[in-house]
């Protein structure tokens, strides 16, 4: 095929859409594509060269990206990687506007998408200047000032140069932007690898912000496709390194998930190179923990395990890429995984966590069967084969279909729906289908059986259609599957029921499902005939004698269901006659399932079927809204499949009903019509709905009904007929296949050679599929033209006769006529040429051609016959002016004429929503029936030509790229009259049909803006209220559509935008009127919402040029002469140059525009606050704001408008970074690079980053060494390793000169100055930002501080005499709002000051120094949290050392106990957002604080408590180990947890339960060591609990130490009652019990419980086992790797069993069934004899005696061990609540045996009883089964209750 292919093209393509070659004109293809090419290649290379961005490369580029839709990648592969050049090229080039790159980025993403194509020697593509791009939009240092609007959420987006089919909707910029860095990866250079580490290793600080962004840039952009001889340049590099990073992480921070997608992707693409066995049971804990599963009782989930969690689809993929191999680890640990989890799937449980286990279940299989699919099936390409060792074996398949059939099964019956276990069933089936079909069956065949539970019928049967092709094809895995497929069939039967929507919906598709992938023909004549059949084919074709009786069944079925939904029996007269939605979805899937069936059936049957729906259609009549349509469906079904013989039944029939009712003339003239006429009526016009060549023998009769019917009074008999017309039309001029049976060309009779059940679940094959195409011939299109003269022509005459006054009609007769013309368009529109007309000149200037491409879709029309479509043209023209002038309010007419205009436009013989519904159903069905293994396109037949028809469709519809002609210009300027008349309905659908034009012709919205605009004028007093609301929604545009006011584009927005702020002065403007208001506020919010920042240079770059230059000259087809001349060259870069500057221009001018706006007095304030915000809108960053705005925001800083101060705010901190003067950089000379001899990476301190940190015996504190001292001013630089060059700032000398005089400065910063120099102005300024805005809602706004630090950055000290005297009686003034306003000045004062020189410095910090003083004493509830982020944001990326003053001040006495204790935990609070914004430099500050700090650990105030618990985090925080990091010179956990430990010595000794002291302070004298202790505990308490949320890493030996303690307080009962300690006792420990373990740390924690297992209180030993619970579930995979640890965990729980305390003997039964259920521990036959062993422990005979005293008498230790032995039983039976393992049954016997025993035996026996009752209620005819007959009577007297009257 290629072969031929590449003769007629001259070029091999790279890879075509197959489905081309089966359309009925695929001859003419090659041709065609060919053409299309050159244009595209020719015109996009000379755009490039001739520097035209716009229209040309975008226009053409859209262009490729049509033709890619429209032919696949079909193109040679030397253009393939041209186009994939150039568009990199331009993608990355660095001024190109960011929509611009969007649309492009698209193109370029589609270029690579099938990676097989192209292999890494082909092509390769730089990662820099990704990197840079991505750099420059995703973390942009102006956006955030408005210099730059991006375009951010996710939102459907068009402008006038992209108007792409929307097939997805346009998404943001991040995620396009991911996917190409993800689509152009495999082809980075092979040196990527290290200079990707070089340039990100160092950001790696793990304290830092940066530590997110580095990781997600390695997860994006290390390439993993590298070849196996190129692994030490590749992953090698960086593998040890980051998995020991991840192994040492334990606390879930965001960027954790980043490492663990990264190496899912690793271990994918390299699969039996890398060893992952070391680390197996780390990532299975990790797995397990991140899906948050609730266990144990007292279970807290801490916030960020649940948003930072893992993602389900990665770990799917790690997961599967690490089964195999010689080890079989991962598959060990997966089907313990399963096991663990599988009671969570059972339906009686549901969480949040649900969701993610059903999708774990989902993709698992998917996953598995791809990389099958990719191991034996797929065509090597330049992947990277698995190698053999590692290839999956048949029994590794097994074993994981066998691991997952357990959770599957219960989860078929989930709440969530039956979908996700179906998929997964589906994909599972493929691999093993004995394995997974039978139990499957098992659960249907009784769910069919059973009346009571629809619910499980559903379920069963959507798991039944999963599976269904690998049980029909059966194959020889599971050969008896296709026996199951009668006996299924039979019984979906009763399913059909009209009571039921949606179980008769999915038996619909359930036999629609079946039937498709079986011929319904009877073999069974084969028996006696054939001698060659095995066993189960002649079972089958025994069966297949009984589809006659399946068909008729089914259809007595559907009689019955249309018998009781006949409209009077389901409602009253009153209701609507419309279906209602259940019917519509009833209607559909019977109508598709009926047809599927006869398609499928052999002609014998078929006869059989078609007698039977003939005589119920016409021995019945039906009424034609609901039961009739049903019928009517049926019956179209039976003529669709075989016309000749349907047709010979049904149209006589109809034909002779109709004549002879309609024999009278007064039938015609009737209101109300005959029910048997109708219903023929619409009989007859549904069966005619099948190919066009078979109608013609009837063509004759159909007229005389067409003639007669056409125009009846009755509006319902005429709207019948209309429908025959239309259909009968279509049938003969449309191209469309005419059968879809499931072997090509139907099914022959039997013959000795051709036996029908071979072919059951058969896939059609592409290359042979033998499409029968219905191409209309030269009859049929005679036959449409003869009726349209007929009907048609007369009609328009008689229409055109009336507007032009020459003929009275009445409304009722224009509309009959109207319907009827418009059914013809839409009948016949694909034979009538589209509309002629001069293209609009002028609307754009371009150097290229931007003709449109026409495309051959089967229609040569025929230019003799009449052109209809410009005849309705015309007509319609001439009736909608003369109703608009004479009947405006005949609203059905119009609404009629908008539908026609639509059609003329637009209809070429098939609709837009039609085709994206038939596109999305058969998306559907190709998932729900496809074969992911074997892959190949192995689809059944109907399917392909589906598909095949779907593409022919889309030729149709591809229009987009119209040429905007005159005619079309005529009818815009119609619909835009109809969309501002009087009547919304009208002008809401004219308006629908305008969006939808405006997105077809090209540039025509250049066009319209003016005419829109022309409403709003002021001058014109003649608009009405309702033509101006039109004009507006006009330009608001729909939700997908155009937005005419918010155009990509200079020219427009500066008629747009002035034009709205200046309608507010027109006449036709009211703001009494709340719907135009609401307008107005819908296009300004539009309008912010989508404005992304408009380019002003539009230069293509260098790079560009030349790879155009090579598109042009290489390549297959070649070009002639198309490479551009030098003149033509140089006048494109002329014709760039102008473009340019009037970019500019226009930008300047509309800002002026607006300005004069602003200036007028009349306008109303609403719309003087839209124009500020489209102001706002156009600050940039590569262009200043011109001054006359500058001066206009500087004075609206103290507007009297709150919102209009708010947006000069922002404005005039975006105004400072314009101004803002670059400063100089060089790279540090370091004394002596010190990079660790050893050659690997050492972070953390070292002696090469010492200079950095804070040293207060070398700071800064005189001019010259302020000089001289290196400031680095970022945290994370020189943490984890240097980078390649580490610049700094210049030496002031030669940087911008600072304290300009008001002469040097530049026109704008006058301005500035002038005003801020102004003391009025200022103190007006402050008072305004000193008023609260909204109470109890402000917070410190980062908008004024960015001011700030641009007023102070930009003019250094000028200001600050003037701001002094209000800074000081604002800190003293403690209302919250001046507060907040001092503190956001003093912050933006602090970062201002980044360049000033040492003097200035000094000065502010002498000023500021006592401001702080004051301001921290006056703290107050609602200002500390400004404080706090002032501090922060003060310190923040600046070098401690210069803001030694601060931290010093800070540092002085946090906590003194002035002015009480709350400000003291205020003091700390903000000391500690400075600290944590320095992280790892100031070790010394950490120090002085910790140690000043320790004595008040004893602190009495819980905030204070609180707040040193979460300072002691921050101190403790850079005490991480992680690893190659050094021990940190900050504080270490490790010798504080030995100072503390030593003080709480006293709480350990004693055995009394321990108080909560609170003691008053005025008792005097010290308080005994006890209480201390206490208090000190608390402290710690809080310390531990913060730590949890925030840290790295936990550090478990010191944390060990704690437990006895923890131990001994926490409570038993949940009880919030308790006094804090306690309560903070059980949450820490419940935090512990979460940690992460590593094996080397299991003994120790053992040891500890050990231990308090022994302690005294019953409390601390109850307390071990809800500890171990959760302990072992959150680590499980970690503890089952070392066999000893299990071990002693069931010593601990066997041992606690036997506990004196009634409390901790349940508590240990409980733990012992959860770790038997999660299979952590195995019910091996010696732990059930030592219980059975236990249980016959003797207790004597109590002799009866008063009541009381009964119980003393037992001795305590026998009775002890019998209930421990009893309660170990009762653990067993518990623990697998949802079936009976063999051993049950006897246990349950032994238990019986207990039940008159003392209590609380006799308790434990009759609880245990009654959950298994109720566990397994509700399967119990199921697990009867596995009891004898004995067992069951003794089971049955044990769980029936006791009879009350015995």
């Amino acid at each position: 095929m290629k072969r031929d292919a590449s003769e007629t093209l001259g070029f091999v393509p790279q890879k075509d859409i197959v489905y081309n070659k089966l359309l009925p004109y695929a001859d003419k293809l090659d041709e065609e594509s060919n053409d299309i090419l050159i244009k595209i290649k020719t015109n996009l290379g000379r755009a490039v060269q001739l520097g035209e961005i716009w229209p040309g490369v975008l226009f053409w580029t859209r262009k490729l990206s049509t033709y890619m839709r429209l032919y696949g990648r079909k193109f040679s592969k030397e253009d393939h990687v041209l186009f994939i050049k150039l568009l990199y090229e331009l993608v990355t080039s660095p001024k190109l506007e960011i929509s611009m790159m969007q649309g492009l980025a698209r193109l370029l993403i589609n270029l690579l998408k099938k990676k097989e194509l192209l292999s890494p020697e082909d092509l390769e593509l730089p990662w820099r200047p990704l990197y840079e791009l991505q750099d420059r939009i995703l973390y942009s240092k102006t956006e955030h000032l408005g210099l730059n609007w991006f375009p951010n959420s996710p939102r459907p987006r068009a402008s006038s140069k992209h108007i792409i089919i929307k097939l997805f909707q346009r998404c943001s910029v991040e995620t396009v932007l991911k996917t190409l860095v993800k689509s152009c990866r495999p082809y980075f250079p092979e040196v990527a690898t290290e200079e990707m580490l070089e340039e990100w290793r160092p950001l790696l600080c793990p304290f830092d912000v940066t530590m997110q962004r580095a990781i997600s840039y390695l997860e994006l952009y290390l390439p993993t496709t590298l070849p196996p001889e190129l692994h030490h340049r590749g992953f090698r590099l960086w593998f040890d390194e980051l998995i020991s990073l991840w192994v040492a992480v334990q606390n879930l921070p965001g960027w954790e998930m980043h490492l663990v997608n990264l190496f899912a992707r690793l271990a994918n693409d390299n699969i039996g190179y890398i060893d992952w066995d070391p680390y197996i049971p780390k990532i299975f804990t990790r797995i397990l923990r991140s899906l948050n599963l609730p266990v144990g009782t007292s279970q807290m989930l801490v916030a960020r395990y649940v948003t930072n969690a893992y993602d389900i689809g990665h770990v799917v993929l790690w997961v599967s890429s690490l089964l195999g191999g010689p080890s079989k680890m991962a598959q060990a640990q997966l089907s313990g995984l399963f096991n663990s989890i599988t009671s969570f799937f059972h339906p009686s449980n549901h969480g949040r966590w649900l969701m993610k286990l059903m999708k774990l279940l989902q993709r698992l299989p998917g996953s598995v069967v791809r990389r099958l699919h990719r191991e034996r099936y797929r065509r090597p390409t330049w992947l990277t084969p698995v190698p053999d060792s590692h290839l999956l074996t048949e029994q590794d398949i097994t074993t994981f279909v066998e691991s997952m059939m357990q959770p599957v099964l219960l989860a078929m019956f989930s709440r969530t729906g039956s979908l996700d276990a179906a998929q997964a069933l589906q994909n599972l089936a493929l691999m093993r289908p004995e394995l997974v079909i039978p139990p499957v069956l098992e659960k249907t065949y009784p769910a069919m059986e059973t009346l009571t539970e629809p619910h499980q019928l559903t379920a069963t049967l959507s798991c039944m259609i999963g599976v269904a092709r690998s049980l029909v094809s059966g194959g020889p895995r599971f050969p008896q599957g296709p026996t199951h497929m009668l006996p299924l069939l039979m019984r979906a039967l009763p399913g059909v029921d009209p009571n039921d929507f949606s179980k008769c919906m999915i038996t619909f598709q359930f036999i629609a499902t079946f039937v498709t992938l079986v011929p319904l023909v009877d073999c069974s004549s084969a028996l006696h005939d054939r001698t060659d059949l095995t066993e189960v084919e002649r079972e089958m074709c025994s069966a297949s004698a009984e589809f006659e009786d399946f068909v008729l069944q089914f259809m007595d079925r559907c009689f019955a269901l249309i018998d009781s939904s006949t409209l009077e029996q389901t409602r009253e007269e009153t209701e609507t006659e419309k279906m209602t939605h259940v019917e519509t979805l009833v209607e559909l899937g019977l109508s598709s399932t009926f047809s599927t069936i006869l398609t499928q059936c052999s002609m014998d049957i078929f006869k059989v079927a078609l007698e039977k729906v003939f005589r119920f259609a016409t021995t019945n009549m039906f009424e034609t809204h609901v039961a009739g349509r049903m019928v009517a469906d049926m019956c179209r079904a039976a003529s669709k499949c075989h016309p000749t013989e349907s047709l010979k039944l049904f149209v006589p029939h109809c034909c002779n009903a109709i004549n002879q009712i309609a024999v009278n003339e007064e039938v015609l003239n009737e209101e109300e019509l005959d029910k048997e006429l109708l219903w023929n009526l619409q009989l007859l016009s549904e069966v005619t709905r099948v190919d066009g060549d078979k109608l013609l023998p009837y063509s004759s009769q159909l007229l005389q009904v067409l003639q007669l019917s056409l125009h009846l009074r009755c509006k319902q008999g005429y709207a019948l007929a209309c429908n025959l017309l239309h259909h009968i039309l279509r049938s003969s001029a449309l191209i469309y296949p005419t059968e879809y049976c499931s072997i090509p060309g139907g099914f022959q009779p039997l013959s000795h050679s051709y036996l029908p059940i071979k072919d059951w679940g058969r896939p059609g094959d592409l290359w042979n599929l033998q499409i029968q195409w219905h191409v209309p011939c030269v009859e049929e299109t005679a036959f449409v033209f003869y009726i349209l003269d007929l009907i048609l022509q007369p009609e328009l005459l008689r229409l055109q006769r009336h507007a032009q006054g020459d003929l009275d009609m009445t409304r009722d007769d224009v509309l009959q006529s109207l319907v009827i013309v418009q059914h013809c368009l839409l009948g016949a529109g694909s034979v009538l040429p589209p509309l002629q007309g001069t293209p609009v000149p002028d609307l754009v200037q371009s150097t290229v051609n931007l003709d449109e491409t026409s495309l051959f879709t089967g229609m040569e029309y025929d230019e003799s016959r009449e052109n209809y479509r410009d005849a309705i043209c015309r007509v319609m023209r001439l009736l909608l002016h003369h109703i608009l002038e004479h009947s405006e309010d005949d609203t059905k007419s119009l609404f009629s004429i908008i539908k026609i205009i639509s059609d003329l436009l637009h209809f070429k013989g098939s609709h837009k929503h039609e085709f994206d519904s038939r596109w999305k159903s058969f998306n559907l069905v190709k998932k729900s029936m496809e074969n992911r293994l074997h892959g190949r396109k192995q689809h059944i037949r109907a399917l392909l030509i589906d598909r095949v028809m779907l593409q022919h469709e889309l030729r149709k519809l591809t229009v987009e790229g119209c040429q905007y002609r005159s005619i079309h210009q005529e009818l815009m300027k119609d619909l835009l009259r109809l969309s501002t008349s009087t009547y919304s309905q009208v002008r809401s659908r004219a308006q629908t049909v305008l969006f939808t034009a405006l997105g077809t012709y090209n540039f025509c919205c250049r066009d319209l803006i003016p005419r829109v605009l022309d409403f709003l004028q002021p001058a014109r007093s003649d608009i009405s209220q309702q033509q101006f609301k039109g004009a507006l929604y006009c330009l608001l545009g729909s939700h997908t559509g155009v937005c005419l006011a918010n155009l990509h584009d200079w020219e427009c927005i500066s008629l747009t935008w002035p034009a709205l702020v200046l309608c507010s002065l027109s006449p036709a403007m009211s703001l009494e009127k709340p719907s135009i208001v609401r307008l107005f506020d819908d296009l300004a919010d539009k309008i912010h919402r989508h404005y992304e920042t408009i380019g002003i240079d539009f230069s293509i770059p260098e790079k560009c040029v030349s790879v155009a230059k090579l598109l042009l000259t290489s390549g297959k087809p070649l070009l002639l002469d198309a490479v551009p001349s030098e003149e033509e060259t140089a006048d494109g870069l002329m014709r760039q140059d102008t473009r340019n500057t009037d970019s500019v221009r226009r930008y300047e001018n509309l800002v002026e525009e607006l300005l004069d706006c602003l200036s007028n007095r009349n306008m109303p304030w609403k719309f003087e606050h839209i124009a500020i915000g489209f102001l706002s809108l156009l600050l940039r960053d590569d262009h200043p704001l011109p001054a006359p705005a500058v001066l206009f925001f500087v004075k609206s800083l103290n507007h009297d408008s709150l919102l209009v101060r708010k947006v000069a705010i922002s404005a005039v901190a975006g105004i400072m970074k314009q101004l803002k003067r670059p400063h100089k950089k060089i790279p540090v000379i370091f004394q002596q690079l010190s990079v660790s001899q050893t050659g690997g990476v050492v972070a953390g301190d070292r002696p090469d980053n010492q200079w950095l940190q804070y040293n207060s015996s070398s700071l800064p504190r005189c001019k010259k060494d302020w000089d001289g001292c290196v400031f680095i001013e970022k945290t994370h630089w020189g943490y984890y390793s240097w980078p390649r060059k580490l610049m700094t700032y210049a030496p002031p000398e030669e940087q911008p000169k600072q304290d300009l005089t008001r002469d040097q400065m530049t026109e704008r910063e006058q301005i500035i100055y002038d005003h801020f120099s102004e003391p009025l102005f200022i103190k007006q300024l402050i008072e305004f930002l000193s008023l609260e805005d909204r109470k109890g809602k402000d917070k410190f706004s980062p908008r004024r501080f960015c001011l700030f630090k641009g007023l102070f950055r930009n003019f250094g000290d000028s200001f600050l005499p003037l701001l002094q005297p209000h800074l000081q009686s604002l800190v003293c003034d403690s209302h919250e709002s001046k507060q907040r306003c001092v503190a956001e000045i003093i912050s933006g004062l602090i970062r201002g000051s980044k360049h000033w020189s040492y003097d200035k410095v000094e000065c502010l910090w002498e000023l500021l120094c006592p401001l702080l003083r004051t301001a921290l004493n006056n703290i107050t509830i609602e200002t500390y949290t400004d404080w706090g982020t002032c501090i922060a944001t003060a310190c923040e990326s600046r070098d401690p050392r210069k803001l030694h003053w601060l931290f010093e001040l800070l540092m002085e006495s946090p906590v003194n106990g002035e002015g009480g204790s709350f400000v003291d935990a205020c003091r700390l609070y903000v000391l500690q957002g400075g600290l944590a914004q320095q992280e790892w430099r100031v070790p010394e500050l950490l120090h002085r604080l910790l140690a000043y700090l320790e004595p008040k650990l004893t602190q009495v105030y819980k905030n204070v408590r609180e707040r040193i618990g979460s300072v002691l985090t921050y101190i403790f925080m850079i005490d991480v180990t992680l690893p190659s990091v050094q021990p940190t010179s900050s504080p270490r956990i490790a010798d504080f947890t030995q100072r503390v430990m030593q003080h709480l010595k006293p709480l350990l000794e004693g055995d009394e339960e321990i108080q909560n002291h609170v003691l008053e302070e005025n008792e005097g004298g010290l308080q005994d060591e006890r209480t201390q202790a206490i208090k000190l505990l608390k402290t710690v308490l809080k310390w531990l609990m913060a730590s949890a949320g925030r840290s790295f890493s936990t550090a478990v030996p010191e944390q060990l130490q704690l437990l006895p303690l923890l131990f001994k307080i926490a409570p038993v009962e949940n009880d919030d009652s308790y006094d804090e300690l306690k309560r903070d006792a059980k949450m820490c420990l419940c935090l512990m019990s979460q940690g992460l373990l590593y094996s080397q740390q299991i003994p120790q924690v053992l040891r500890t419980l050990q231990e308090i297992a022994g302690s005294s209180s019953w409390h601390a030993r109850y307390t071990v086992l809800t500890y171990l619970q959760i302990m072992v579930f959150y680590n499980l995979f970690t503890f089952l790797n070392q066999p000893s640890a299990v071990q002693h965990v069931r010593q601990l729980v066997i041992q606690l069993l036997q506990d004196e305390q009634l409390e901790v003997r349940e508590m240990a039964a409980t733990t012992l069934s959860g770790f038997l259920q999660c299979n952590f521990l195995s019910m091996d036959p010696s732990m059930q004899s030592h219980f059975e062993e236990l249980c016959r422990t003797r207790l004597p005979r109590s002799r009866r005696r008063e009541q009381g005293s009964a119980a003393d008498s037992i001795p305590s230790g026998d009775l002890v061990r019998r209930h421990a032995g009893v309660l170990g039983l009762s653990a067993c039976v518990l623990s697998s609540p949802y079936d009976v393992p063999t051993w049950m049954p006897q246990l349950l016997m032994d238990l019986s045996a207990h039940l008159n025993d003392t209590q609380p035996i006799e308790m434990t026996v009759k609880k245990t009883l009654s959950n298994f009752r109720r566990t397994h209620h509700d399967n119990w005819q199921e697990h009867k089964q596995q009891f004898t007959d004995d067992q069951l009577l003794v089971l049955t007297d044990l769980l029936v209750s006791p009879c009350y009257y015995a």
